[in-house]
């Protein structure tokens, strides 16, 4: 399977999400970006979401989004329920960086919309996390910065969802054309066992301990594998 363009007719979502803060239960999506890949296309979707209250300081510093931002240029978080559920039809593909931050973020926004249908739209779907991959393919540090220097790939305006999800679909042809076996990696995200598992977590999803390597690992010692 080519996660970046062909191989098997599948819907990919490469996406990001810019929030206000680290816990997906408390804190809310500021920013949702996505790169819809489906039958050759692409379709770029990328919205402000006013929460209705200011914004934390480090928040606007890290990302640029203002509150004027949010009020002036967002939507209301049942729009992007709306359009979440619309888009997120069983099969499709999500691709993030550090999947499991996304991931949670999604569903319990998800959840405070459709709390009846939340739990059966996320697990209906194939989620690949990124960095997961990266771990196995080059040595510490595996931010999404690191993967676009690691491979070449020309610097964006990191920090802001619509950028970072543009990198992504070039990092994740990176990790495709260097070996194609992203297909192992659906559903199985990788944890540091110092910190555990951070965010809710998904009984669809098949958590691995994940330990540094100096560099790419052999094939059949791939964390999906182990």
């Amino acid at each position: 399977m080519n996660c970046y363009s062909g191989g098997i007719s599948i819907k990919k979502i490469f996406f990001d999400t810019e929030t206000t803060g680290l816990d997906s239960e408390k804190c809310r999506i500021i920013e949702l970006a996505m790169l819809v890949v489906e039958d050759g296309e692409i379709e770029e979707y990328d919205k402000f979401i006013n929460v209705g209250f200011d914004l934390p300081s480090n928040i606007v510093e890290l990302t640029g989004i203002t509150d004027e931002m949010l009020i002036t240029e967002g939507v209301s978080e049942q729009s992007v329920a709306n359009d979440l559920k619309s888009y997120l039809t069983p099969g499709t593909l999500m691709i993030a960086h550090n999947c499991q931050f996304d991931l949670s973020f999604v569903y319990h926004l998800l959840k405070r919309h459709f709390p009846d249908e939340a739990d059966g739209i996320v697990s209906n779907l194939g989620w690949i996390d990124t960095m997961t991959v990266l771990k196995d393919r080059k040595e510490f540090p595996h931010k999404l910065i690191d993967a676009v220097k690691h491979y070449g790939i020309a610097e964006v305006n990191f920090h802001r969802a619509i950028d970072d999800t543009k990198a992504l679909y070039d990092v994740a042809k990176a990790l495709s054309n260097e070996r194609p076996d992203l297909e192992y990696y659906i559903n199985v995200f990788g944890y540091n066992p110092k910190w555990g598992v951070s965010g809710h977590k998904f009984s669809f999803i098949e958590y691995k301990r994940q330990y540094f390597h100096k560099g790419i690992v052999d094939q059949d010692n791939i964390l999906p594998k182990k």
